[in-house]
């Protein structure tokens, strides 16, 4: 049997501390501000796709499946990408799956954990049946943690988890948050996708707990630029039973992330903006709100993507493209036998996406 334990902690006074509080204030505040941002947009549904990919490519890397924005965005239909690319399309499905599934009924539940692991990975294994998962250094090959084995173990600590989601005892949610995240982790519940599945619940919490409508928190990217710190707070609070440095640690996270994303955001709507005013000016005739959106969704688009999202004829579609082209609002590229249409401005705000320093 394994010695985790089930939640809640026993002794949650031993978060109350200095550091603890003011990371959680710092926290709450650069949160709150970016999701009264985001409210202030007129199109928000675009942000889910257009910066969800991002938390999804810095999401993967963590677990080295490396792939490039021009990958993401030419491909975004699947065909012709790379394995790696496929792999984070997958996370942004899996993504929307579970912020939909959340939007829906408020809750976070099993089912809902299950099927954003199974469009991770694309079956639907479910939770871990058979022993013998260990986690391992992947230098040395030492084993450094072995999660619970037996299947009515996983499932017994995986409904005290839903539980302790849901409780009405006065925790602050983002203490919820961090310390759901390490018990998932060390649940491990799955064979595969543990690692995305727990980053992407807790952008869910965020979104459950109404700290955040919209998934546009990078927290993948600080866990990627301070993994080395991530996985050893893991298991010092596996070993040790210390909890306040891992909560700190992943408090700053979300107030570093909250200020990139801020930036971002306002920098997306300014973007947004000036290109209305441009396609109003110079194309009175083409512009309209679901073309704009198009080139906004994504920095790249085809003929094929104005077809579906305009419900436009292929000529229609094909002569307003190259209208855009001749304006200078988006750059023509051939890649393979195909032509894309390139918003190089949106590109290039995507592609230099940085974090602040905690």
């Amino acid at each position: 049997m394994s010695a985790l334990p089930p939640l809640p902690l026993p002794n949650l006074a031993a978060l109350e501390t200095r550091e603890v509080w003011s990371a959680l204030t710092e926290a709450h505040r650069h949160l709150a501000e970016l999701k009264g941002l985001c409210e202030s947009l007129p199109n928000q549904g675009i942000l889910l796709d257009t910066l969800g990919i991002q938390e999804a490519k810095d999401s993967s890397e963590i677990e080295n499946i490396i792939t490039t924005h021009d990958e993401l965005y030419a491909f975004r239909d699947n065909s012709g990408a790379s394995a790696a690319a496929k792999e984070v399309r997958h996370y942004v499905s899996a993504l929307r799956t579970g912020f939909e599934a959340v939007r829906d009924s408020g809750l976070i539940r099993l089912e809902t954990l299950l099927a954003v692991q199974a469009e991770l990975e694309q079956n639907r294994a479910g939770l871990r049946k058979l022993p013998g998962t260990v986690l391992k250094n992947e230098a040395t090959g030492q084993v450094i943690y072995e999660p619970p084995q037996g299947a009515a173990e996983v499932e017994e600590l995986m409904a005290n988890l839903i539980d302790f989601i849901h409780a009405d005892d006065g925790l602050d949610p983002l203490l919820r948050m961090a310390i759901t995240h390490h018990q998932f982790e060390s649940i491990h519940p799955f064979y595969d996708g543990n690692g995305r599945t727990g980053r992407i619940l807790n952008l869910l919490m965020l979104q459950r707990d109404g700290l955040l409508n919209l998934p546009v928190l990078y927290l993948s990217r600080y866990i990627t630029t301070t993994k080395p710190d991530y996985y050893r707070l893991l298991q010092t609070v596996r070993d040790e039973d210390i909890w306040a440095e891992w909560c700190v640690y992943l408090l700053r996270g979300v107030a570093v992330t909250s200020r990139s994303a801020i930036t971002l955001v306002r920098a997306f709507r300014d973007l947004l903006q000036n290109t209305k005013h441009d396609m109003r000016e110079r194309l009175p005739k083409l512009y309209s709100q679901d073309l704009l959106n198009n080139l906004f969704r994504f920095p790249y688009t085809k003929i094929e993507f104005i077809e579906r999202d305009l419900g436009v004829s292929r000529p229609t579609a094909c002569k307003y493209l190259e209208q855009l082209t001749s304006a200078g609002l988006v750059r023509k590229q051939k890649i393979s036998r195909t032509n894309f249409y390139i918003n190089e401005p949106l590109y290039a705000l995507l592609s230099r996406v940085t974090l602040d320093k905690p």
